[in-house]
């Protein structure tokens, strides 16, 4: 009766071993999901902000080159008109 009752205790202490490893298993599945998650959106986050900067930036350099070549079609213009 006495090995009987040890071995529904050694049962019990198993079996809520085997519940708390199954318990730590998740919680890191879980936690290496959230961790991925949030690698994949940081990614995201740079890879439209690098794209938005490189857009902005080619913007600039066309209006700056558009202004360029208006002004100095102006002065040549003026130029032309002061010299006839």
């Amino acid at each position: 009766m006495l090995l009987l009752l040890l071995l529904l205790l050694l049962f019990l202490l198993l079996a809520e071993v085997l519940v708390v490893v199954v318990v730590l298993v998740i919680e890191v599945v879980v936690v290496v999901v959230v961790v991925e998650v949030v690698v994949v959106v940081l990614v995201v986050v740079v890879v439209v902000v690098v794209v938005v900067v490189v857009v902005v930036v080619v913007v600039v350099v066309v209006v700056v080159v558009v202004v360029v070549v208006v002004v100095v079609v102006v002065v040549q213009q003026s130029k032309a008109v002061a010299l006839s």
